[in-house]
């Protein structure tokens, strides 16, 4: 049973409250858990997640030309590879893009 709960605003304040804290386990961003983890042998991280984070675009409505268009602006660049390639560069590798979207 959890005894106590610890809340940070950032994923980096989490592993920062962890490790100065001694807890017994932190959840977070995976990134930032491997990062702690390659540089501190006696942590790990484990296999799997337990969440998804999904993004997401919104705008007001009434705006339906511009809806159309960034819905269409998002697909190009997903199916361009531009979004696979800006997440590797931001150093996550592992994320997915999302499947293509019906477009209005």
């Amino acid at each position: 049973m959890l005894r106590e709960q610890f809340f940070a605003p950032t994923s980096r304040d989490a592993v920062a409250v962890f490790a100065r804290d001694h807890l017994e386990a932190v959840a977070s961003v995976r990134q930032p858990l491997e990062a702690y983890a390659r540089e501190h042998a006696e942590f790990r991280v484990l296999p799997g997640r337990f969440m998804v984070i999904e993004q997401a675009v919104a705008m007001p409505r009434g705006r339906e030309t511009a809806a159309a268009y960034m819905s269409r602006f998002i697909e190009e660049m997903k199916a361009s590879g531009f979004v696979a390639r800006a997440l590797a560069t931001s150093g996550q590798p592992d994320a997915a893009v999302a499947p293509k979207a019906r477009c209005p």
